[in-house]
């Protein structure tokens, strides 16, 4: 017979454990829990909508961005390096959105490769050839529509990047210059720079929208 305090012991072992698995799986002790805890769709759902709210943010931090480089143009000298200053806060800001961006679509990976992966097995548990004939036309939609989802963020994760590079690049720049000369060399950019963002951001609301969609597929088949 196992003592009581050695079952009590193993149960904490196993609770740590699957906290590690959880925040090796996700980077992040706060989600490792939830990772244990909740249920395989409920972590998904939560996960959607943590990524879509990031892009919110982010298409924002962007536009405050464009917003703070365009109003470099045309400053007179002497309120150059306080226009710097915002800029280049601006972009270190723009930074942090799409690392958040990044780190959330990771999440959303590993959310819906753990919901995939149950719901796969559990298709052997059916006893009713119909059941599981339906069950495996939802789980096959919903595979497809989280590749999609997927897809869609990690496109917008690769948009972020020329565009935070041309900012990173336009920011260096007037750093080692701050004269009216290096603004003229910065009117040539603007407008590029700008199409960049407005492609960022409509590939943004575009995923936006897919994720939108998502989660009321999922909620829906929970209400039916």
């Amino acid at each position: 017979m196992i003592p009581a305090i050695l079952k009590k012991k193993r149960s904490w072992v196993a609770v740590v454990a699957l906290l590690a698995i959880g925040y090796f799986a996700t980077g992040d002790l706060n989600s490792s829990v939830d990772w244990m805890w909740k249920e395989p769709r409920d972590l998904l759902v939560d996960r959607v909508e943590a990524a879509r709210d990031s892009q919110h943010d982010a298409a924002e931090q962007f536009q405050d961005a464009l917003t703070e480089f365009k109003a470099v143009v045309g400053l007179p000298e002497s309120d150059l390096e306080r226009q710097y200053k915002k800029l280049n806060a601006a972009h270190k800001r723009s930074q942090a959105a799409a690392e958040d961006i990044s780190k959330r679509v990771d999440r959303v990976v590993s959310a819906s490769n753990r919901l995939l992966d149950e719901w796969r097995v559990e298709l052997d548990d059916y006893n009713d050839p119909s059941l599981r004939r339906l069950a495996e036309t939802q789980f096959d939609q919903t595979r497809e529509h989280a590749t999609r989802l997927i897809a869609s963020m990690r496109q917008t994760e690769e948009r972020m990047q020329p565009v935070l590079a041309s900012f990173q690049d336009q920011v260096l720049y007037l750093k080692h210059n701050l004269n009216l000369s290096a603004i003229a060399a910065l009117e040539g950019e603007a407008s590029t720079i700008e199409s960049n963002v407005d492609v960022l951001i409509a590939d943004m609301n575009r995923s936006i929208a897919e994720a939108d969609a998502f989660i009321a597929v999922i909620l829906e088949r929970e209400r039916s």
